[in-house]
């Protein structure tokens, strides 16, 4: 006879890279104007990233769309046109600094949103599997007890990793004036372990 239970372990981190989803959107009479002038708009934007210290192979196009917009259809009152780009931002000591820079491109920026992500989750991986395990572990052991049975070995071992961005707390602003706080994570693991009774 044998057991399976299921321990989890959860550990809180810091994220350490912020993806910035920004792009450019301009409306104009003809599909020819904002497609160009989108277009032009978004080249100032990459340069303006650029300039801000964003790898090239750091910045990903994320969007490009133009279309009608219509007063009464079928009455077309103009054109819209946009091209979004996500930026990878390894140094969040600079995030707010870049975000102004998106806002300084011009009337044509827009800000989409951003996100937090752990660039190396091994170590916290590593630790909520321990804890996953132990908690496998005293809740075999428990049952054991109440079987009146000594636990035996291990006899099989699987696992979950949820390795979404899961806010726990958010933490205290990088500086005073940082409007951008990345607060913490938590990565969980989740593990199926299966015991031996003993006689």
């Amino acid at each position: 006879m044998d057991i399976t239970v299921v321990g989890e372990g959860a550990v809180a981190a810091a994220p350490d890279v912020m993806r910035l989803h920004a792009g450019v959107e301009v409306r104009r009479q003809s599909a020819a104007e904002a497609f160009a002038g989108v277009r032009a708009a978004a080249a100032r934007l990459a340069e303006a990233l650029r300039g801000a210290g964003i790898a090239g192979e750091d910045l990903r196009t994320t969007e490009l769309s133009l279309g009608p917009e219509y007063e009464a259809y079928p009455k077309v009152s103009a054109y819209r046109a946009a091209q979004g780009v996500e930026a990878v931002i390894r140094d969040l000591s600079r995030a707010d600094r870049i975000i102004d820079t998106v806002a300084g491109v011009g009337e044509e920026a827009r800000l989409n949103g951003v996100a937090f992500e752990l660039s190396n989750p091994d170590a916290a991986l590593r630790e909520a599997r321990d804890r996953a395990f132990a908690d496998a572990a005293a809740k075999a052991s428990q049952y054991a007890g109440l079987a009146g049975r000594p636990l035996g070995g291990v006899v099989s071992v699987s696992e979950e990793v949820d390795r979404g961005p899961q806010p726990m707390r958010v933490a205290a602003a990088m500086e005073d004036t940082a409007s951008v706080s990345p607060g913490r994570q938590t990565l969980t693991v989740v593990v199926r372990v299966g015991y031996a009774f003993g006689e």
